[in-house]
């Protein structure tokens, strides 16, 4: 066999996200069936939140009490404090030709668990020398989130290459109410506190987003442009 019929090995691609409401991991299978599309194996890794101080109130959904529930993040939020975590053993080791990072934003900055994960020792074997993307979902506030994770991921050794946001409906004070309805219902409803409210969680198009992302960093690691469509 001559060196121009071997079969190259596919890029291989992991996605480390996490989810409580399973938004984050919408987005990573959207890309996932992209990237294997385009000739990439995708392994997703989901991170799990077992903080004791939080586990009780993360470990159900919808929450009990919407507001309570979430309100005693907020301090360690801003002050960026980590949590315990488990890690998938996919992100625990692992030669990859690209990470992507998906998380949704808590009190404008990156979730807790995403963030404990990319300060682990774990994390620093995955990045080091290697390229990574993000994403985040989120209801409004998306560029402290996104530039944290390209910082910390810089710092574990890691190569940025891009980042996306995703968006929910509605304006400051509606989409709020729509969240915290959500979070306190599980469902969709059309009015909280006698209030119309704009349906939460991602945009019908976020599909579609994520088809053109994850194309774009497909380019990157196989080397390839998107294939044109046939007319």
């Amino acid at each position: 066999m001559s060196s121009s019929d071997a079969v190259l090995p596919k890029p291989r691609v992991l996605i480390v996200y996490y989810t409580h409401t399973q938004q984050a991991l919408r987005v990573a299978d959207a890309m996932a069936d992209v990237l294997r599309e385009r000739g990439c194996e995708v392994t997703k890794a989901g991170i799990e939140f077992t903080e004791p101080r939080y586990l009780d109130r993360f470990s159900v959904f919808p929450f009990r009490h919407a507001v309570f529930d979430i309100v005693p993040l907020l301090i360690p939020q801003l002050r960026q404090k980590t949590g315990q975590i488990k890690i998938p053993e996919a992100a625990q080791t692992g030669d990859y030709d690209l990470i992507c990072f998906g998380s949704p934003t808590w009190f404008f900055r990156t979730a807790m668990p995403l963030r404990s994960y990319l300060e682990s020792d774990e994390a620093g074997k995955i990045l080091a020398g290697k390229p990574f993307a993000a994403y985040v979902v989120c209801r409004r506030y998306w560029s402290v989130n996104l530039h944290e994770v390209e910082r910390r991921g810089k710092a574990r050794g890691g190569t940025w290459l891009d980042g996306i946001r995703f968006t929910y409906e509605g304006g400051q004070i509606r989409s709020l109410l729509s969240l915290l309805s959500y979070f306190g219902k599980g469902e969709m409803r059309e009015r909280s506190l006698g209030i119309k409210i704009p349906p939460t969680n991602l945009k019908p198009d976020f599909g579609e987003q994520a088809k053109v992302f994850a194309n774009q960093l497909a380019d990157k690691v196989t080397g390839k442009d998107q294939p044109a469509a046939s007319s």
